[in-house]
């Protein structure tokens, strides 16, 4: 550990580093997830864990999808669940970039300030 930074907290330090703390992290790994999954990025399941929403009204992503009906409650908590609320409150330029770096420097702009 740095010496000047051991009497901080956990927020001040991450702060002074310029990081996010381990929940955005998180979060960000499951959203890139999505953008690979929906991009084709990935062969397996891509088709099967999320389906796109077939309205055309929809306000902000084009890309939005929808969240299936599972009857067991362990599903409640799984990755599709946690992920699919998030998705499709993205702005546009995020969803629609090209590959996924652009993606990352989108969407960390968009998660450093929220509006």
């Amino acid at each position: 550990m740095i010496r000047w930074m051991e009497r901080l907290s956990y927020e001040e330090r991450l702060r002074e580093l310029g990081l996010f703390s381990l929940e955005k992290r998180k979060f960000r790994g499951d959203l890139i997830a999505v953008f690979q999954y929906l991009k084709r990025a990935y062969k397996k399941d891509g088709d099967r864990l999320f389906s796109k929403v077939c309205c055309s009204r929809t306000r902000g992503n084009d890309f939005r999808v929808k969240d299936g009906r599972f009857r067991l409650d362990i599903r409640k908590k799984s990755f599709t669940r946690r992920v699919v609320k998030h998705w499709n409150t993205l702005p546009r330029e995020v969803v629609d970039a090209l590959s996924l770096e652009t993606y990352k420097v989108h969407f960390d702009g968009a998660l450093s300030n929220p509006v």
